[in-house]
């Protein structure tokens, strides 16, 4: 079973992944992102916190490719944080760790995201997802 819960924290939004992020499940990604950009204001930064993500194919890597696409083209900030093993190594293989900034832990990359122009705390955002189960 995969899940995306997506929540505001200090004006940005934290997309905490959980399980398999493959072909079957990038949807939930995808529609996550989709409502993330169409809020008002749009987060100028998403973090995708990796530490209970336990597998990552090239669905997924393609998925968060869309989603950094899409969020630097509004002028916004990806970062990765808190990657297991198995998937800081897919990141590296790809090379995607070259092009997204990937950090120890949620609250670094918050931090670093801030300190390098995301939006005041105040100006935070809710975002909705519906999880789905696998059949």
């Amino acid at each position: 079973m995969f899940s995306v819960q997506v929540g505001p924290v200090a004006g940005a939004a934290v997309f905490q992944l959980r399980g398999e992020l493959d072909f079957e499940s990038v949807v939930q990604l995808d529609e996550a992102a989709a409502a993330a950009l169409t809020v008002r204001p749009v987060p100028r930064v998403i973090v995708i916190d990796c530490a209970s993500l336990s597998f990552c194919d090239s669905s997924g890597i393609g998925g968060l490719v869309r989603l950094y696409q899409r969020l630097s083209a509004q002028g916004g900030q990806l970062r990765l944080a808190a990657a297991p093993a198995p998937v800081a190594r897919v990141l590296s293989l790809t090379g995607l760790d070259q092009v997204i900034p990937v950090h120890a832990t949620t609250g670094e990359a918050l931090a670093v995201a801030r300190s390098t122009g995301g939006r005041a705390a105040d100006d935070s955002v809710e975002i909705v997802v519906r999880e789905r189960g696998r059949g």
